[in-house]
């Protein structure tokens, strides 16, 4: 036994004669457990941020915890259909997923309202909200009666308005229209008249061209782009006014939460937040080229006509009233939308908003 051998073995008997705790090899490794996760997502492999965002934050977990803790993702359709990601979750087939909460508002008109409803707020003010204002503790309330923690990951930013076979001219032409759109604004659209249907990425451009629908919302000139739906049908319309923002959040079951050591959760939250502000950079930056492209190629860009937008605005407030007075837990995220979008938009008027409109009049001169 080597000398420095020796005065490790001392040292190591000597402090445990003495009563001194003993922190060794087998110690350090059960601090960091060799854990492995399955995470579902609700987007195809080909909707490369969307679903990108999963595997990266996968990625940083797993670099931060030495590879210890390793979480597989799997794309919509490989494990479970896209829009049954939050279920598998909630019944512990597998730890997480990564899903636009909307989708599941069915089970819950709340679900909107953590991704996005119409008319509330849009990407700053959703993230603010979420990470810093009431929003954190009411959501973190609200899911926890599904047996989930939620935490937020992604953001596609304000999206566009849908792709059509036919121009949209007065609230007359969505009378019977079959519009695939997700969240409370197929609601709001259903009272202008149109037959909303949520369907999943994967089948919304077969739907189209089929004809199974006449017309479909998915996101921004990105994604829209790689789901080619500019093919069947021309019209292209802005803005999404049902997705000024759209959240997207990691699900955890709680029990698969509660498990693992608090430095893994804090590693899935760094990773989720780094995944979150990745994915917004992203959209950013590719949405502007993707844009020029489709137009390039033939698509017609429209503005929806004001006469839509008051009309839907004026069913969005009353369909508020409505789930407020049915449904307590609604009215208090609601509310405190409400309330965090007026301080917002009062700032926004004198910052943000004021500088982009000065820019945009000196580009136009």
């Amino acid at each position: 036994m080597t000398t420095r051998r020796k005065f490790l073995t001392r040292s190591v008997v000597g402090s445990a004669a003495a009563g001194i705790a003993v922190v060794g090899a087998p110690a350090v490794a059960q601090s960091n457990p060799v854990i492995k996760w399955r995470c579902v997502s609700s987007f195809p492999k080909n909707l490369d941020m969307l679903y990108g965002c999963a595997p990266a934050m996968a990625k940083v977990v797993a670099e931060v915890t030495d590879n210890k803790f390793q979480i597989q993702v799997f794309a919509a359709g490989e494990v479970v259909p896209g829009l049954q990601a939050f279920d598998a979750v909630s019944n512990k087939s597998v730890e997480m997923c990564h899903t636009a909460a909307y989708y599941y508002a069915g089970k819950d008109p709340a679900f909107a309202l953590a991704t996005h409803a119409p008319f509330l707020l849009n990407t700053r003010q959703q993230t603010a909200w979420a990470f810093r204002g009431e929003g954190k503790e009411l959501l973190d309330s609200f899911f926890e009666k599904y047996n989930v923690v939620g935490i937020p990951g992604g953001n596609t930013t304000t999206q566009m308005g849908g792709w059509f076979r036919k121009e949209i001219k007065t609230l007359a032409d969505l009378k019977g229209l079959k519009f695939r759109i997700s969240g409370l604004g197929g609601q709001v659209l259903a009272k202008l008249g149109v037959v909303a249907q949520q369907i999943g990425a994967a089948d919304i451009y077969p739907s189209l061209e089929r004809g199974i629908i006449d017309a479909a919302e998915f996101n921004g000139p990105y994604d829209d782009e790689k789901l080619g739906l500019y093919k069947v049908a021309p019209h292209y319309y802005y803005p999404g006014f049902w997705d000024g923002t759209s959240l997207q959040h990691f699900f955890i079951g709680s029990e698969a939460w509660n498990a693992i050591p608090k430095h893994y959760q804090a590693a899935i939250r760094s990773a989720a937040a780094y995944a979150n502000i990745d994915c917004i950079a992203q959209y950013d930056a590719l949405n502007p080229p993707a844009l020029r492209r489709l137009v390039g190629q033939g698509v017609k860009l429209h503005q929806f006509p004001n006469t839509i937008i008051d009309a839907a605005y004026t069913e969005s407030m009353k369909l508020y009233d409505e789930l407020s007075a049915s449904n307590p837990g609604f009215k208090k995220i609601y509310d405190s939308q409400k309330a965090f979008q007026k301080d917002s938009v009062l700032w926004n008027q004198v910052s943000e908003y004021a500088y982009d409109t000065a820019i945009n009049r000196q580009l136009r001169r």
